[in-house]
């Protein structure tokens, strides 16, 4: 009998430990966000088989919370008159938004992005591009603010398209970040210049094209270097993906930093709380 009584006393003791556990992994999980960006090439693989199932199938395997999509065809005579990019999301059951950059073969072609969570808004501006218009796609969430672009094959459109961004993330009122494929290789100027503002976060020793032997990394994901505080970055890796689309995917695992709140009391000579001071410190 006595025996019972101390095991269901120390159930009882675990009770409360068992919650906080449990609030604390929400509260994580809650806070962590997976960043993906894609070149899908709109959905023709490196057999030249356009498939939008299968890129649908490397994004649900990844399982990001965000995806930045380039090279998108929306109801053009090439992709039979579908919208390339609502048919992946109709596959993901994510939310699309689509940026346009040129009318192409009777629609539009541009960029665009997937997510688990509706965004709250939306934008896009027009980048340079001698042979062929860009766009850089500014989408607003929550807690963060995720940019797509597609830059241009040449490095003077490439630089010329730099103000533009960081303008954007200077007006930003969240943490910002940025991805595509930049078109520029890791030591290129552009990318020199872009590490002034941004910290990229994938690993640029980890090429991404072509997908089925990459030899040259053109894809990235950054944030505003002002921002870096609210968040730490847990992972980064590039998707194994040798046949949905040239490009592989890149992603990145970051967690937001949670404040601490903290409460100071002013005792007397009894230990008598005569005032009490609470206030939030960063992590």
């Amino acid at each position: 009998m006595k025996q019972a009584v101390w095991l269901a006393a120390a159930l009882m003791m675990l009770l409360p430990l068992g919650k906080v556990y449990s609030k604390e992994r929400s509260e994580r999980e809650n806070n962590t966000l997976r960043i993906m960006s894609y070149n899908i090439r709109n959905g023709r693989g490196m057999d030249d088989m356009t498939d939008f199932r299968r890129t649908a199938e490397v994004i649900n395997k990844v399982c990001p919370d965000v995806v930045a999509v380039q090279e998108l065809d929306s109801v053009t005579g090439r992709s039979g008159g579908k919208d390339v990019l609502r048919e992946i999301a109709g596959l993901t059951l994510m939310h699309h938004i689509y940026a346009p950059a040129i009318d192409y073969d009777g629609g539009k072609y541009g960029i665009g992005m997937l997510s688990k969570e509706k965004p709250l808004g939306y934008r896009y501006l027009s980048l340079p591009g001698r042979e062929e218009a860009r766009a850089l796609l500014v989408v607003e969430f929550e807690k963060y603010i995720y940019c797509c672009t597609h830059l241009s094959l040449t490095e003077e459109d490439r630089m010329l398209s730099l103000p533009v961004i960081r303008q954007v993330a200077a007006s930003a009122n969240k943490p910002f970040f940025i991805a595509g494929d930049m078109n520029a290789h890791p030591d290129s100027e552009f990318i020199r210049q872009l590490k002034n503002d941004f910290v990229i976060l994938t690993d640029m020793e980890k090429p991404t094209f072509p997908a089925d032997k990459p030899d040259e990394t053109l894809d990235y994901i950054a944030a505003y270097v002002k921002d870096t505080v609210a968040f730490t970055r847990i992972s980064s890796r590039v998707w194994e993906e040798p046949a949905a689309s040239d490009h592989r995917p890149i992603l990145t695992d970051i967690i937001f930093n949670l404040g601490k709140e903290v409460t100071l009391r002013v005792l007397n000579a009894k230990g008598e709380t005569l005032k009490r001071i609470e206030f939030i410190i960063d992590e």
